[in-house]
């Protein structure tokens, strides 16, 4: 069976693909800057808006990290929201238009639907990330609460390579680590978006 095709838009350098390739898609990531480091299938340098409008509709499924710095809480410490882009509801509606399956990850502040809510330590990541996804298809999941331990690396280790290590990424560098999610969070949603697929097929 030919696995199904899913574009990476937002790509980074990867953390969302390599979890969805574990889910059993091919992955074309999106990125308006070069990615080296990129471990999907194939990549694509450009705005990924422009790509999901002129593409998107070719792909199975198609996954988006907008970036989450104008709605993170730590922006608003170190700096000012308003210097970073709030593209929550132009993501939205270039997904829609595609009329494909898709999901939408970001920061727990901002403006998307929690259809999952997710955090390393419900995969025994020794991490503290979380993160929300909206679904085009309002999936719905228990998960185990938060399993927080007092050695877990938290914000002020992003900058560090252990950081990256404990999520999962060690093909990324400390700082594409920063930006990247978990790949067991991309896997675990993967799941249930190919159960989604062949439910609509």
């Amino acid at each position: 069976m030919t696995r199904p095709w899913l574009l990476d838009a937002f790509s980074g350098a990867g953390g969302a693909a390599r979890g969805y390739q574990q889910a059993g898609f091919r992955v074309l990531g999106v990125d308006i800057a070069p990615q080296p480091n990129y471990i999907g299938d194939d990549f694509h340098q450009g705005d990924a808006l422009d790509f999901i409008a002129a593409r998107g509709a070719g792909f199975d499924a198609i996954h988006a990290s907008l970036p989450g710095l104008h709605y993170a809480t730590v922006t608003r410490w170190r700096g000012d929201s308003a210097d970073h882009p709030d593209m929550v509801a132009a993501t939205r509606t270039a997904l829609e238009q595609t009329g494909r399956p898709w999901v939408m990850e970001n920061v727990l502040e901002a403006p998307i639907r929690r259809d999952i809510v997710l955090c390393g330590s419900m995969f025994g990541l020794p991490v503290r990330r979380h993160r929300a996804f909206e679904t085009s298809w309002r999936a719905f999941s228990l998960m185990r609460p938060c399993g927080h331990r007092s050695d877990d690396l938290a914000f002020m280790q992003k900058g560090e390579r252990a950081y990256a290590d404990a999520l999962g990424c060690g093909w990324m560098t400390a700082r594409e680590g920063r930006e990247a999610i978990p790949p067991a969070f991309a896997a675990y949603v993967g799941e249930q978006l190919l159960s989604h697929l062949r439910v609509s097929a």
